[in-house]
Order: structure tokens, then C-alpha cells, then sequence
């Protein structure tokens, strides 16, 4: 302990301070940079997303065949018309893919304190690869369903884990901007997905996508099996605090009995262990099945009682719930107001435009803002409510163009609150709840978010009968997600990234994770590197 006090001290008059800026958990001897991870990362995201909009697709979603009353009948196209779907069950097979998504979020995060993270997204990722293969392979309703859950499970661990390595492994003052990137990913990858499903569907069959997917996503999950492990911040090394077990003992003394011809001992040891040994391992495995529960429960006791972090998802959930009904209705409310041609055309195009600059511009400004939580909620505040603003007089207009005009600023605005929020999950806990807090989000904003939105609009517009009406009221919902968020300014906020998890890391296994571009100069300046760094 004193070799760390005085490290602390002895680095501030070195040549070489402001190298280590860059936080990294990378291993000097690793093939990855942190831009190298990112560039990964996002790659994986996008095949993720492309695999959400190509189902989405109409090459390969398709259609369910018709029959007019001259008893002519067409043929349908895709997963709907060869499977005859009805439109309720098409429906299913996205909340199916939901349901695996939401179930195993908790769980990879909660598996992350006990199993190295880099290796659950490799687990993950090749769930995600045999789930979408076999939907390629599919032959009814149900099978189909089953495999889009199992990829939703296989998501869950990337959705979980990736943001967290991100944040370890970026620039101090870019980390907002890194995450930008990343999640730029999801309207691009939708975007992408919804062109790539029309091409290989039309031309190859519906299968087709799905086995090409799967084809792409082989060589990023073995590289989570064989590649160096990387390790988050505030976990310790899987394996490390492991010593010799007593049976281990028990077993190198007996080997030498019996070298020594002492085979009788040997022997009735081994009988006396084989009877406690069934007994022993139930024992432990309820034992260690209670530990991680009851871990997982003081977790979530900690994400609950985090006011910053319960105002920041509050804020996410009503502002999802307005997104997720936009992308589902946005394009029928378009053509019933304005009459719009090609309604799809149009909404999906403002969308992708202005949720990859917004995106991106969000997280550059507020890295230049200076990255802190309570200038993150004054970011997230002020532009939904005045991209809220936007959107709401674009519905007043009765000009398409005008729509069009007003709509498109709105959403440039709104889509730059994604760097932003997800910083704040980040960074509102400390290290080790990471992983459980994002699960936790993307829990929270898609069941009281988007997944509820679409059918309760639905019921709305039902209701008054009015499109104009519907998306007035739909776009006010944005309102209240910049009142909570403009609440998050006035919390006592504290980044709490550079807090010790619950697990101490010895100065061994800070050696074994040392920032990348540190020299391997000892112990005394591998630990200080750390602390400074945030």
C-alpha cells in the first residue's frame, strides 16, 4: 500500500503525463487498439440492426396471398406468404425476438462479475449466429419464432457488455462521441437492412438474408473465444482470486501415497471423498445459485435507489415511447395527412439522414460542452423539448413541404439525445453496475416504451379518427421526456466511473490490463495511470 500512496505523487513531474488519456483496459500485448474496438463494435451493431430491418422488409417479410371473389387466388411472397401469416402473428415475430432480448439482458450483465464480459459476447454472438442460420431453416410459424427469440438472447450480451468497453477504452474527451458513433449504428444499420432484405429477398428468397447474416457474424464470434480476453473496469480477471481448493490438496498428497505404495490409503480416501462429493457439489451449486441472486437483488437495489440514473431511464422511456410509434405509424400518418405518395420513401429517408447526423452531433457537442452528467441533462432537455417544438408545429402545417422542413429539424434534435443518455447510464454508477445498468435500460425503455406504444396509438387513432389529432398528442409525449430530463440538472450528480467496484483488483491483475499506450515501466506506474486517467 505504500509503494501505491507514493506512486500517486512521484507520476505528476513526469515527461509522459498526458499520454495515457486514452483509459484503455487493452493489453499492450493485444492485437486491438481502442479505435480498432470501436470500429468492431460498431460493425457488429450494424449486422444487428441490418437484421431488424431486413425482417422488417418487404423482400423478405413479404406478403400473405390473396384470393378475389372471381376465385382467382396470387401466390404471397416472403416469410408471410410462404408460412401464411396472418398479420397478428407477423406481428409476433418481432415481439418474439423482444421477449429473448429483454429475458437475457439481466442475465449476461448479471454473468459479467463472475465470467470475463469479452467472453459472454463471443457466447452471445454465436447464439446470434446458429439462431439466425436456422431461421434460414425454418418450416412454420412456431419454429421461426423460437429462432427469433434465441436471437434476441444472443443480442443481449453485445447490447449489455459493448457499451461499457467502449467507455473504458475511449478518449477522456471523446468518450461521448465514441458511444455517438456506436449507436449511429441503429437507424443506419435499420436503414441498411430494410435495402439489403428488398435485394436478397426479391432475387434470392428470404432465406437467403438470414444465412448471409449469419455467414458475417462467424469471424466476430470466434474471435470472442480466441482472441486475448479483454477485461472491464471494475471486474476482477475471471480466475484470479481462484487458489488450490482442499480437494485439490487432498489429490496431489494422495498421488504421492500411492507413488510410495501406499494404494490402500489412496483407496479409501477415494471412497470416503466419492460419497461426499454428490452431497458437497449440490451444497455448493445452491449456494453459489443464492449468492448471484442475491447479489443481482442488492444491484438492482443500488440502480433503484440511484435518483440520477431512475430520472435519466424515465426521461428514455417517454421519449422511446414517442420514437418507437413514429417508426411504426409515422408513415401511415404521413400518407393520410398529406397524401403523401411514397410515404415510406420519405419518412424512412428524413430518418436515416437526420438520426445519423443527430446522432453524431449530439456526442461532439457535448464532449465540447465538457462531458459531465449535469451538462448531459441540460443537452438532453433542451433539444427534445426544442425538437419537440419542431415536430409538434410541423403536424400544425398544413403544407407537406413545410411538414417535411419542420419535421426534419425535429428529428435532427431528437436523435441527438442517444450519445448523451446512454452516457449518463454509463457513468451515473459505478464500474461494476455497468453492464446490469444498461440491460436494465434497454429493459425499461422497450417494455414501457416502444412495445406499448405502437398497438396504444393504434387504439387512439381508432378511437377520434384523426391522424393529425393522434401524432399532436403523440408528439406532446416528448414534452414531458424533456421535463424529466430537465429535473437531472438540479440532482447532486457525481460521475462515479472511477469508484472501486465491489471486488478490489490487486496491483497483479491491474498489470495484466494495463492502459494501451502506457509503458511497462513497473508497478509504480501502472497504478496511478488509472486513477488520473478519469
Amino acid at each position: 500500500m505504500a509503494q501505491d500512496d507514493h506512486s500517486q505523487v512521484k507520476p505528476k513531474p513526469s515527461p509522459e503525463p498526458m499520454e495515457p488519456r486514452i483509459s484503455s483496459m487493452i493489453p499492450t500485448s493485444s492485437w486491438f487498439t481502442p479505435k480498432r474496438l470501436l470500429a468492431i463494435f460498431c460493425v457488429i451493431n450494424l449486422l444487428n440492426y441490418v437484421d431488424r430491418g431486413a425482417i422488417a422488409s418487404n423482400g423478405v417479410n413479404g406478403s400473405r396471398g390473396t384470393c378475389t371473389e372471381g376465385s382467382s387466388c396470387s401466390s404471397g411472397s416472403g416469410i408471410q406468404g410462404d408460412f401464411n401469416l396472418n398479420n397478428f402473428e407477423d406481428g409476433v415475430l418481432s415481439s418474439a425476438f423482444m421477449v429473448g432480448l429483454l429475458v437475457a439482458s439481466p442475465i449476461f450483465a448479471s454473468l459479467a462479475k463472475s465470467v470475463n464480459p469479452f467472453r459472454l459476447i463471443g457466447i452471445g454472438l454465436s447464439v446470434w449466429t446458429l439462431a439466425t442460420l436456422c431461421c434460414g431453416f425454418s418450416f412454420n410459424f412456431w419454429s421461426i419464432s423460437l429462432c427469433r427469440m434465441l436471437v434476441g438472447v444472443g443480442e443481449a450480451s453485445f447490447i449489455s457488455l459493448a457499451a461499457p468497453f467502449i467507455d473504458d477504452n475511449a478518449p477522456v474527451t471523446q468518450k461521448t462521441a465514441w458511444l455517438a458513433i456506436f449507436y449511429m449504428c441503429i437507424p443506419s444499420g435499420y436503414a441498411l437492412g430494410y435495402v439489403y432484405g428488398g435485394l436478397v429477398g426479391s432475387h434470392f428468397g428470404w432465406r437467403y438474408a438470414f444465412w448471409v447474416e449469419s455467414f458475417l457474424m462467424v469471424p466476430f464470434a470466434i474471435s470472442g473465444f480466441f482472441m486475448k480476453p479483454l477485461q472491464l473496469r471494475g471486474f476482477v480477471p475471471a480466475g484470479s482470486e481462484q487458489g488450490p481448493t482442499p480437494e485439490g490438496v487432498e489429490d496431489v498428497v494422495q498421488v504421492m501415497e500411492a507413488s510410495h505404495g501406499k494404494d490402500e490409503t489412496l483407496s479409501l480416501k477415494a471412497e470416503h471423498r466419492d460419497k461426499s462429493s454428490d452431497h458437497h457439489s449440490k451444497s455448493k451449486s445452491a449456494t453459489l445459485i443464492n449468492e448471484k441472486f442475491s447479489r443481482f437483488l442488492k444491484d438492482m437495489k443500488a440502480l433503484l435507489l440511484d435518483k440520477v440514473y431512475v430520472i435519466n431511464v424515465m426521461g428514455y422511456i417517454a421519449y422511446n415511447f414517442v420514437i418507437g410509434a413514429y417508426s411504426y405509424w409515422g408513415p401511415k400518418a404521413g400518407y393520410n395527412i398529406y397524401h403523401m405518395a411514397d410515404a415510406d420513401l420519405i419518412f424512412g429517408g428524413v430518418t436515416i439522414v437526420c438520426g445519423i447526423v443527430g446522432t453524431l452531433a449530439g456526442g461532439f457537442v457535448l464532449d465540447y460542452m465538457n462531458n459531465t452528467l449535469s451538462n448531459a441533462f441540460k443537452l438532453l432537455s433542451t433539444t427534445t423539448f426544442i425538437g419537440a417544438a419542431f415536430c409538434f408545429g410541423a403536424f400544425l402545417f398544413r403544407s407537406m413541404y413545410g411538414f417535411l422542413a419542420l419535421f426534419s429539424i425535429g428529428e435532427l434534435l431528437i436523435f441527438a439525445t442517444q450519445g448523451p443518455v446512454n452516457y449518463v447510464c454509463l457513468r451515473c454508477v459505478k464500474p461494476s453496475l455497468r453492464p446490469l445498468s444498461m440491460a436494465m435500460s434497454t429493459v425499461a425503455i422497450h417494455i414501457f416504451g416502444d412495445v406499448p406504444s405502437s398497438p396504444l396509438v393504434g387504439v387512439l387513432q381508432d378511437s377520434i379518427n384523426n391522424w393529425r389529432t393522434t401524432a399532436l398528442i403523440l408528439t406532446s409525449i416528448l414534452f414531458l421526456a424533456a421535463g424529466i430530463w430537465f429535473i437531472g440538472i438540479f440532482l447532486h450528480s457525481v460521475d462515479r466511473s472511477d469508484e472501486d467496484s465491489g471486488h478490489q483488483v490487486s496491483n497483479v491483475e491491474r498489470l495484466s490490463t494495463m492502459p494501451l499506450l502506457q509503458e511497462k515501466t513497473g508497478a509504480t506506474s501502472a497504478s496511478p495511470s488509472l486513477s488520473q486517467d478519469h
